[in-house]
């Protein structure tokens, strides 16, 4: 099966296609960078619904979610945007953990999969 690869940079694709699975690479929010988790969690679903739509699927379709979280503690905060965002009975099989993310202004960081 052929691979597509979007956004391909020296270290990572964005997007990676093979088959019928969309991968997406962990995305921070860039213009929220330092802001509430909310402001960041509210950017990074926007990104993956535009990944998402590039690669010919949508949220309804997604079978995996991995989120990390600087700070536990923030949770529920971060569950309120989630919760308004996931399509009701295709909600993905997800992880959450707490995890030192690659810069602090970053207190968020999420990956999904999806079908096509």
């Amino acid at each position: 099966m052929k691979v597509e690869r979007h956004e391909v940079g020296p270290r990572m694709s964005q997007i990676v296609i093979h088959g019928d699975t969309v991968y997406l690479a962990g995305i921070v929010a860039q213009n929220n960078a330092g802001k509430s988790v909310t402001e960041q969690t509210k950017e990074i679903l926007a990104t993956i619904d535009s990944y998402l739509a590039k690669a010919g699927t949508d949220k309804s379709k997604l079978l995996t979610a991995n989120i990390w979280l600087a700070n536990m503690d923030t949770f529920a905060e971060m569950n309120a945007v989630w919760d308004a965002w996931v399509t009701p009975g295709n909600t993905p099989a997800r992880a959450t953990v707490q995890a030192r993310l690659a810069a602090p202004q970053f207190t968020v960081e999420i990956m999904v999969t999806a079908a096509k």
